[in-house]
């Protein structure tokens, strides 16, 4: 197998996956630290921090980490999520220790340069803006902080304007430092790579990083509730919640399938009902995401709002029938696209790496194929439809409405109603 994996005395974990058939490397830095990290009065510094990485070090304004690293034909990028950090790089193969360089640097002697940080807020609050410019990110917005409101799982990762503008560079070296802890980082890279040249790199590059593990977040509580927004818009957008299982849950895979079944193509039963059918839509999906202690089942459909009340009927109909008409065949073609993805990943170095960073983060080792595959094989339609009434079952629905007011009202009260079935 070519995954290699190495734990340093101070906890860093670094894991390759040396494909030899490409030219190009996949590098970068997981911190197990996100959105939902964040104490009071810290709403979006996560995020903050994310971008402020790359405005300059001690060693390095922040043209020189842009030019750089193109100066070689790579880019370099980054990703804030609920429960984790990412910053990675794509080089040739010659540039991987440029690259580590680069990452090692940004994390652990950042400048927080007080004039880059009032332009990077500015930057902010304009991705912010664009945000609440799109209904269909603004609705999921919405969601969240009905499915775990008060709670920093359930706020926007970006933070709010007044948040972001408040903090000084004192505040990004505090979250840093409290945070940014060897035993919750990975380094991982994949591609043109050897894994001990990245080990003797990484043990040097990020030596500073040796406090023991950050704390860990306060548990998290699944709310529900209804949030309905008129707005002059073209389409009602609907967003509908429950609270799923966490990554470790051994009915995982049975709520991911289920999920699949139901909204996850254009062969699932919503796609096919909802749209081709009926045609009462353009988009719509659902997808599970499980988290560390929680897991989150999301839905969205777009459509006319005076049709948003069938829409909704229908959603709740073919949710309901799922959990006891899901057939072998629609699990066997689950199955298929989940292991199809599996497989694809290994073609793209980028995305090898993510597959093992969520691998990590789930299960704090690499999981041979063979052995997920085993666990996808293992589920049942028993299992996928128990899933599928213990999720119905498990909480009160979370929902968001955003748009013409005509028929927002009455969705969200068909949405409702899946709760007073289930109770």
């Amino acid at each position: 197998m070519s995954v290699e994996l190495t734990r340093l005395p101070s906890g860093l974990t670094i894991v390759t996956d040396a494909m030899s058939h490409l030219e190009s490397a996949s590098l970068g830095v997981w911190a197990g630290s996100g959105s939902r990290d964040e104490h009071p009065g810290e709403h979006g510094v996560s995020h903050l921090l994310e971008h402020m990485a790359f405005k300059g070090t001690t060693r390095r304004t922040a043209r020189q980490i842009a030019e750089e690293i193109e100066a070689v034909g790579g880019d370099l990028n980054a990703a804030t999520s609920v429960e984790t950090t990412a910053y990675y790089a794509r080089v040739l193969k010659a540039d991987v220790p440029l690259a580590l360089d680069v990452l090692s640097d940004i994390l652990a002697d950042p400048s927080f340069d007080p004039a880059e940080l009032k332009r990077e807020q500015n930057v902010i609050v304009q991705e912010i803006g664009a945000t609440e410019d799109d209904p269909s990110d603004l609705v999921f917005e919405y969601l969240q902080e009905k499915a775990f409101p008060d709670q920093p799982i359930g706020r926007s990762i970006l933070g709010t304007r007044d948040s972001v503008c408040a903090f000084k560079p004192d505040d990004l070296r505090a979250y840093l430092a409290r945070n940014y802890r060897a035993p919750d980082m990975f380094v991982i890279a994949t591609g043109a790579v050897n894994h001990e040249h990245v080990v003797t790199e990484a043990a040097q590059r990020f030596a500073s990083f040796k406090a023991p593990a950050a704390p860990t977040p306060v548990p998290a509580k699944f709310g529900g509730g209804t949030r309905v927004e008129t707005s002059d818009l073209e389409q009602a957008h609907l967003a509908f919640g429950l609270e799923g299982v966490p990554m470790r849950d051994p009915n995982l895979y049975s709520m991911q399938i289920f999920s699949s079944v139901l909204g996850g193509g254009m062969s699932s039963r919503l796609f096919q009902e909802v749209r081709e059918v009926r045609g009462l839509c353009y988009s719509i999906y659902c997808y599970h995401a499980p988290y560390s202690d929680t897991g989150f089942f999301g839905l969205y459909a777009g459509t006319d709002a005076t049709t948003a009340p069938e829409l909704m009927q229908v959603v709740i109909d073919e949710l309901a029938n799922a959990t006891e008409t899901v057939t072998e065949a629609e699990i066997a073609r689950a199955k298929a696209q989940m292991k199809a993805g599996l497989l694809m990943a290994l073609e793209s170095s980028s995305a090898r790496a993510e597959q093992l960073a969520r691998q990590m983060f789930a299960w704090g080792r690499p999981m041979p194929l063979h052995e997920i595959v085993a666990k996808i094989e293992a589920v049942t339609v028993e299992s996928v439809r128990a899933a599928g009434r213990a999720l119905i079952a498990r909480s009160r629905p979370a929902i968001a409405a955003l748009g013409p007011g005509k028929g927002l009202e009455s969705a969200a009260t068909i949405a409702e109603s899946l709760f007073r079935k289930a109770a």
